[in-house]
């Protein structure tokens, strides 16, 4: 396996641990955003990737952190998940943001609709001995953890990323 395939696992790896930790404690920690922004250097490096085209992935980056910061701002996405959706943005680049939006709208909806059937049921039958994470997530109006969905996103984007493409040539 070559280092540019291992830093793919790498971003693989860090997207599924932060849904798993949205989902059980609606917090995204800080050392993943982290991990993946100082991680893409490296990945670029290991893919050969020309430094005008990582340049234009840290403009695609910087953009979804401005528009992350504006949904946090408007209450609509945590502060972990706007810092999420920059550093997966920076890791997929242009060709793969657009592919990466319509994922993480279509994972986000299936998620939102699948928690309302489901706080729905839970209400009808609750299952008091529960791990808490279960009973807070199945709480009535309670928030939609969306780190699954940019997680989800990420992962389906990635296919269409310079980087996968660099990946299988080197």
């Amino acid at each position: 396996m070559t280092l540019a395939a291992a830093s793919l696992l790498i971003f693989a790896g860090l997207l599924c641990v932060a849904a798993l930790t949205d989902l059980t404690s609606y917090t995204i920690p800080n050392w993943i955003s982290g991990a993946l922004l100082l991680a893409f250097p490296l990945a670029a490096l290991a893919a050969g990737m020309p430094w005008q085209l990582a340049a234009q992935h840290a403009a695609v980056g910087g953009a979804a952190l401005v528009i992350g910061m504006g949904l946090f701002a408007l209450g609509w996405l945590g502060g972990g998940d706007a810092k999420l959706f920059s550093a997966t943005a920076l890791w997929l680049g242009l060709p793969a943001a657009g592919h990466y939006l319509m994922w993480v709208a279509f994972t986000g909806a299936g998620l939102t609709i699948a928690l309302i059937v489901a706080r729905q049921m839970w209400a009808i039958a609750p299952a008091p001995a529960a791990p808490a994470w279960v009973r807070t997530l199945f709480a009535p109006k309670g928030d939609v953890p969306y780190g699954l969905a940019l997680a989800a996103g990420g992962l389906l984007a990635l296919p269409h990323s310079p980087l996968f493409a660099a990946a299988l040539t080197a």
